[in-house]
């Protein structure tokens, strides 16, 4: 077998058996495959497609080339949750200890941000003293101890998706859903997954900014768990504007707790809900008509009696974290300036970009250009007003919490047209826009 007969096969259009890519990737991944050699397959998949067949072999050959994680031994079930990013998504620290707190434990690993999608382990070292690098053994103690815990990546896991990743941003072949798809799969299986409840992001703030496309994402990933013998369901989830009102590291942990009091913004509270629901039908096995509207009633009673608090508190008592900053939120980092941004004019709010509002987040400094970029924990946003709100001219939109001054101004300029305005009412924005279930 050869190289370049593999990659002439994908240009010509031709489906690449199981054994051509166990012998591409694993070459990859070896170094006998060059990154130029890689480079042409890349842009053959992203020319010539690939069935649903070789995304499934392609996902479980990445999720083979290094480790995989053996969670039996600890957890009775594997469950997991992936979100495609976004911005001011802050669902893990409030899903994680709301699922864990119905009696299912739950062990997950997840990544620092990029760009104005912010990452869960950039919020989570907002907590002085928060352990985000644990040993597999530490890992694995911490879920059988005390049925939660939140980590970074640890061990070899997946390491062909991480030499691909990078050479599609650098080939120009991001935006090919077999890649994109076969990228995620790939972690959650080497991570151990059984079960997997993707958020897949739609909107200005995503990557996929159209229903159409992200559908078509989110049901070739299902199609995939479903032929690695995994149960999944994929939501379509709303990323026109942030979710909730707290943009940035410790204003979103803030947050979090809010939720975690019963408390917080409407539509963060209701997708957390969810997304817990349906991590509990999947962990369950349990499918059912009822099953849904049971895990939801089940979720959301876990913040109303404290449990799912109660929770999140010991997960970071576990991992080191200080406690009191849990308790006492004001202990959080705190940014020098806080300067608010009033509404220009009296009207409805008919559009408020995501986008805009997380790269004004990166301005800020709460965001990384560059994998190797430092972030402030204490500096980001506050958004005052969703759409379909009325607003007043005068009254409060953003509230910038910032370091530096040159920063705040180059954000607040940003901010200038994320909004816009109506005179008539507008509709809110829906939560969800669609549900796609392996069963």
């Amino acid at each position: 077998m050869r190289i370049t007969d593999i990659i002439a096969h994908k240009r010509d259009g031709g489906e690449l058996s199981k054994e051509e890519l166990d012998f591409f990737i694993n070459g990859y991944v070896a170094g006998t495959v060059t990154d130029y050699q890689a480079s042409a397959w890349l842009m053959a998949v992203f020319l010539k497609g690939m069935t649903r067949q070789e995304t499934t072999n392609l996902t479980l050959t990445m999720a083979h080339s290094g480790d995989v994680l053996d969670l039996s031994d600890v957890l009775p079930v594997s469950v997991d949750k992936h979100s495609s990013g976004g911005v001011g998504d802050k669902t893990t620290l409030i899903v994680l200890p709301m699922v864990a707190a119905c009696g299912i434990p739950v062990a997950k690993m997840s990544g620092r941000g990029l760009g104005f999608s912010g990452g869960t382990l950039d919020k989570l070292e907002a907590i002085k003293g928060y352990r985000v690098t644990l040993s597999m053994d530490e890992f694995k103690a911490t879920v059988q101890k005390h049925g939660i815990v939140l980590a970074g990546q640890s061990g070899n896991l997946a390491p062909a998706d991480g030499k691909l990743y990078a050479l599609r941003d650098a080939t120009a072949t991001v935006q090919s859903l077999p890649l994109i798809a076969s990228s995620i799969m790939s972690k959650k299986i080497a991570a151990g997954a059984e079960a997997i409840v993707l958020d897949v992001k739609v909107g200005l703030g995503a990557f996929m900014r159209t229903i159409e496309e992200a559908k078509a994402l989110a049901t070739l990933m299902v199609e995939i768990g479903q032929g690695a013998g995994r149960r999944v369901v994929a939501l379509l989830s709303d990323m026109n504007q942030p979710l909730g009102s707290y943009v940035g590291n410790a204003l979103e942990v803030e947050e979090a707790i809010q939720v975690l009091h019963d408390g917080g913004a409407p539509d963060l509270r209701e997708h957390c809900i969810a997304v817990a629901a349906h991590m509990l039908r999947l962990a369950r096995k349990n499918d059912s008509p009822y099953a849904m509207s049971e895990g939801m009633a089940e979720a959301a009673g876990t913040l109303k009696n404290g449990r799912a608090f109660a929770k999140f508190r010991e997960m970071v008592a576990a991992q080191g974290g200080d406690v009191s900053m849990v308790d006492n939120p004001k202990l959080l980092p705190k940014a020098n300036i806080v300067q608010t941004v009033t509404a220009t004019r009296s009207g409805y709010v008919d559009q408020l970009s995501a986008l805009s509002v997380g790269v004004a987040s990166v301005d800020l400094g709460a965001g990384r250009d560059r994998k190797e970029d430092s972030i402030d924990h204490a500096v980001g946003l506050i958004v005052h007003k969703k759409v379909g709100d009325s607003v007043t001219a005068g009254e409060p939109i953003f509230t910038l919490h910032a370091n530096d001054q040159h920063k705040l101004e180059v954000a607040q300029q940003r901010l200038e047209t994320a909004l816009v305005y109506s005179e008539h009412p507008t509709a809110a924005l829906p939560t969800f826009y669609d549900t796609i279930m392996s069963d």
